[in-house]
């Protein structure tokens, strides 16, 4: 027999978890799931940018090799120039990493950073991966509480509590996904100044920071904290609709002065995959420096603002279902009211609604958040997909007991 090895024992990645498997099981079966469990534009008809694509096809020649371990000049140009309009003025070319999406730089920076039984501060509810990562890292994934009353946005109170001689890092998701909260720049303020108190390095996953709704604004972190070491990530997955190019970033900035040793264990790690997806990295300058055609997607009358709307005024008129309207991002995280529907177990709960309904939404438990009272829908499907989403969850609650 061979055994999985044991550092896993406590990786979860629920959103992948068991309630894909079943929904794989029915789908083999001959059964047609609606899906709306992952933030993936292309299933939905939001496909990547014909100029983005039509610059990548035509570097295919250039692209055969390996490229430097860190990515191709052109596109760590186009990023350090993107961080610098945001106000990060000290991020050079060479301060850039590029990866095989986010999640792969996610790995790398903690792998980089971690020894067993580190602390790393990580938002509940978040990112799943960031709470994988950190355990298959060595590391503890340390909880801060996001306040659901006040629009998700962290408690700072709460978060500087969490802080032990062992914590490393902070983790600040913004635009949040599942929540669709954007950070105030004064919690944000509050958590740098943590940060900057406890000498701990700012994960900033900033994946999001183009897909706002009505008058948000995304404030980057790093530029609000020019002496601190902050790794902001990002890439082409969701603004630019290219989940598939697996083509994402890190800019760091800051003292980097003060971090010679992390960085040089980050060059390592980069090296030893020997380089990113060249083909998508030929996409990044294009992405950044074109016409930014998510614009009219999220003001009024575009597509994924109308999309939003809908799926939160059909969400609400459930009863005994309520969310917090989303500033941002892709996604609705929506409370089952305790009184109304009695959940003990939130993934036989999506489970159940899968067999029964054929749809396959996430729970909120798989981000981390420590009651069984959430489900996330994502809203990228047309209105009358979500008109017919929303209608099976209802007719679903109406009688579900557990």
């Amino acid at each position: 027999m061979v055994a999985q090895a044991s550092r896993l024992k406590n990786v979860r990645y629920d959103i992948r978890g068991p309630v894909l498997r079943r929904a794989q099981e029915l789908e083999a079966a001959g059964h047609r799931i609606l899906k709306l469990n992952l933030g993936n534009p292309a299933p939905w008809g939001l496909n990547t940018p014909e100029p983005i694509v039509a610059d990548m096809v035509q570097h295919l020649g250039d692209a055969e090799g390996y490229s430097d371990a860190r990515g191709i000049y052109s596109a760590r140009v186009a990023v350090a120039q993107y961080y610098q309009t945001l106000g990060v003025k000290n991020v050079q070319p060479d301060d850039v990493f590029l990866g095989n999406g986010v999640s792969e730089l996610i790995v790398m920076s903690l792998q980089a950073l971690l020894n067993t039984g580190d602390e790393v501060l990580v938002p509940s509810p978040d990112y799943p991966l960031w709470t994988g990562a950190v355990t298959l890292c060595g590391g503890r994934p340390v909880h801060y509480r996001c306040d659901e009353s006040l629009g998700w946005e962290p408690d700072l109170e709460h978060l500087a509590a969490q802080i032990t001689p062992n914590t490393r890092a902070m983790v600040i998701i913004n635009p949040n996904n599942p929540t669709g909260a954007v950070y105030s720049r004064e919690i944000l303020l509050g958590m740098l100044d943590i940060a900057r108190r406890h000498d701990l390095l700012v994960l900033a996953d900033e994946i999001y920071d183009k897909i706002l709704y009505d008058d948000a604004k995304h404030e980057c972190a790093a530029a609000l904290a020019p002496d601190l070491l902050v790794i902001t990530m990002s890439g082409l997955s969701k603004a630019y609709r290219a989940a598939g190019f697996r083509s994402g970033w890190m800019a760091i900035s800051g003292p980097t002065g003060t971090a010679t040793e992390y960085l040089e264990g980050v060059q390592l790690l980069a090296n030893m995959r020997l380089c990113p997806n060249v083909p998508a990295q030929h996409a990044v300058q294009t992405a950044l420096g074109g016409f930014q055609s998510i614009n009219t997607l999220i003001r009024p009358g575009g597509r994924l603002y109308e999309q939003r709307n809908h799926a939160y005024n059909k969400i609400n008129a459930i009863p005994g279902v309520d969310a917090v309207q989303p500033r941002g991002a892709l996604y609705l995280f929506a409370r089952l009211d305790p009184e109304v529907h009695k959940i003990r177990d939130d993934q036989k709960l999506i489970i159940d609604l899968l067999e029964q309904e054929l749809m396959l939404l996430s729970h909120g438990t798989g981000f981390n958040l420590p009651t069984p009272d959430h489900i996330r829908l994502v809203f990228l499907a047309p209105v009358d997909v979500l008109d017919d989403a929303t209608d099976r969850l209802h007719r679903f609650l109406e009688t579900y007991r557990q």
